[in-house]
């Protein structure tokens, strides 16, 4: 399972502590932001099963980054 969030983590110490924070709190996750990206990706890929969103969003809630879950929006047109 794969789920995409929005961040406000803009510098790369920044994404460089929340990666290692989330790394040992969830050691089988595979993460990654793209600080490229407008929105300052942050992707989390559990190859086991579904990601823990609720225990993501706490932790860098916790550490004062805003976080939400990016969702696709999709067009019936």
């Amino acid at each position: 399972m794969v789920e995409v969030f929005k961040t406000n983590i803009t510098k790369q110490k920044q994404s460089k502590q929340i990666l290692e924070k989330l790394a040992e709190t969830f050691p089988k996750y595979k993460i990654n932001f793209d600080l490229e990206d407008c929105d300052n990706i942050l992707r989390i890929e559990n190859p086991i099963g579904e990601v823990h969103n609720d225990q993501v969003i706490q932790l860098i809630s916790d550490v004062g980054f805003c976080i939400e879950p990016l969702r696709e929006e999709f067009s019936n047109d």
